[in-house]
C-alpha cells in the first residue's frame, strides 16, 4: 500500500515538473555590448514646417453643363482619374459628322490618285491631251487638300472632347471643391483643389554656424509627429532674417504612407561644438517601444528595459542617457525586437562599443 502511494506521488511530482518546465518562458538569444563611458558632441533640435511640395488648383479648360462628378473632399485619387464629366453631346455629333467627312475624302483621294497615276502614263504616250492630264492633277490635289482639311478639323474636335474631361494632374487627395452637378462650367473656373500629400518640403531656419556643415544631397533624420522621415538637403537659402542670424534651410521628403498634414511641427538635431560626458553603445541596441526609445539591460540573466534619452548618433553608435546606467552595464544589441521585459535571456557574446 505504501509503495503504491509512493509511486503515486513520484508520477504526480514528475507531472509538475513537467507542467513546470513546458509553461516556463524560454530564453531569448541576444548579443550584447558593453556600455562605454565616452566624450559626445551634445544635440540641439530646432523646429521647422512640412508643407507639401505640390499644391494645385485644377480649372477646367472647356464649357458646359457638368454631367458627373466622381470625387468628394479628402478622397485620394490616383493621377489621370477622371474627376469631372462635361455635356459633349454636341460635339459628339460634330465628331460624327467630321469622321464621316475623312472617310468620304479619304475615298475621292483614293479614286483621285487612281486617275492621276493613269493620266500620268498615258499624257507621256501622248495618249491624251495634257488638259485632260492637268484636270486629273487638279482633282488629286483638291482631294488631298480636302482630306488634310477634314482631319485638321477632326482632330480639334477630337482635342476639344477631351477637354471635356477633367482629370488628377497627379495622385493626392481634393482638399477643395467648387463645383455642384449639372451646374455651368465656364472655361478656367476652378473645380477642385489638389495636393500631393507624398512629396513633402520641409523648412527650418537654422544659424549660420550650423549651416556651414550641411551639404546639399545629404540625407537627414527629422522627426515629424513622432515619426521619423529621411529627408534629403537640396537648398540653404543665403537670405535669411538679419535679426535672429538664421536661414531658411530646405529638406525634401517622401511620407510613404504616413498621413501628414500641411503645416505640422517638424523637429532636426544637429550635433553642437561643445562635448559633454555620455555612455556609448551600439545604435542598433535603441529601439523603439510605446513611443519610447529604450534598451534592454541585463541584469541577472533576465532584460531589463530602461527608457533613454539619445543625445546623439553617430557612425554605428548612439550616446544615451538615462538614470541606474553604468559603464561596463551589458545592453542587448541583437535578438532585442524579440525581447521583454522580465524575459530570460541566453547571451551568445559581448563586445565593447566601438
Amino acid at each position: 500500500m505504501i509503495k503504491r502511494v509512493s509511486l503515486v506521488l513520484i508520477s504526480t511530482f514528475l507531472m509538475l515538473s513537467n507542467l513546470n518546465a513546458a509553461q516556463a518562458p524560454q530564453a531569448a538569444l541576444v548579443e550584447t555590448q558593453a556600455l562605454k563611458k565616452q566624450e559626445v558632441n551634445d544635440l540641439q533640435e530646432f523646429v521647422g514646417t512640412v508643407n507639401f511640395d505640390k499644391k494645385s488648383k485644377i480649372a477646367s479648360e472647356s464649357s458646359g453643363i457638368i454631367k458627373k462628378i466622381s470625387f468628394e473632399v479628402g478622397q485620394k485619387v490616383k493621377k489621370d482619374e477622371v474627376l469631372v464629366q462635361i455635356d459633349s453631346d454636341i460635339l459628339d455629333a460634330q465628331i460624327k459628322a467630321s469622321q464621316a467627312a475623312v472617310n468620304m475624302y479619304e475615298v475621292q483621294l483614293k479614286n483621285a490618285k487612281k486617275n492621276y497615276d493613269r493620266y500620268s502614263a498615258l499624257v507621256e504616250k501622248k495618249s491624251i491631251s495634257q488638259k485632260v492630264f492637268d484636270d486629273a492633277k487638279v482633282e488629286y490635289d483638291v482631294a488631298n487638300e480636302n482630306l488634310i482639311s477634314s482631319k485638321a478639323k477632326l482632330n480639334e474636335l477630337t482635342i476639344q472632347k477631351s477637354k471635356k474631361v477633367i482629370k488628377a494632374p497627379y495622385s493626392g487627395v481634393i482638399v477643395e471643391k467648387n463645383i455642384n452637378l449639372n451646374e455651368w462650367l465656364n472655361q478656367g473656373n476652378q473645380v477642385a483643389t489638389i495636393v500631393n500629400t507624398q512629396d513633402l518640403e520641409i523648412v527650418f531656419n537654422l544659424p549660420i554656424s550650423f549651416i556651414g556643415g550641411l551639404k546639399d544631397g545629404d540625407v537627414y533624420d527629422i522627426n515629424i509627429s513622432d515619426e521619423i522621415i529621411k529627408a534629403k538637403l537640396y537648398a540653404a537659402i543665403p537670405s535669411g532674417d538679419k535679426l535672429t542670424r538664421t536661414f531658411p534651410v530646405r529638406f525634401k521628403a517622401d511620407s510613404g504612407e504616413k498621413f501628414i498634414f500641411d503645416g505640422a511641427s517638424a523637429k532636426i538635431s544637429f550635433a553642437k561644438e561643445s562635448k559633454t560626458q555620455a555612455l556609448v553603445i551600439s545604435r542598433d541596441a535603441v529601439i523603439k517601444r510605446f513611443n519610447m526609445d529604450v534598451i534592454f539591460a541585463i541584469v541577472n540573466e533576465k532584460a531589463v528595459m530602461i527608457p533613454v534619452k539619445v543625445i546623439t548618433y553617430y557612425g554605428l553608435n548612439a550616446a544615451i542617457m538615462a538614470d541606474g546606467l553604468v559603464e561596463g552595464m551589458q545592453i542587448v544589441t541583437k535578438g532585442n525586437e524579440r525581447v521583454f521585459p522580465d524575459m530570460p535571456v541566453q547571451v551568445l557574446n559581448n563586445t565593447q562599443a566601438k
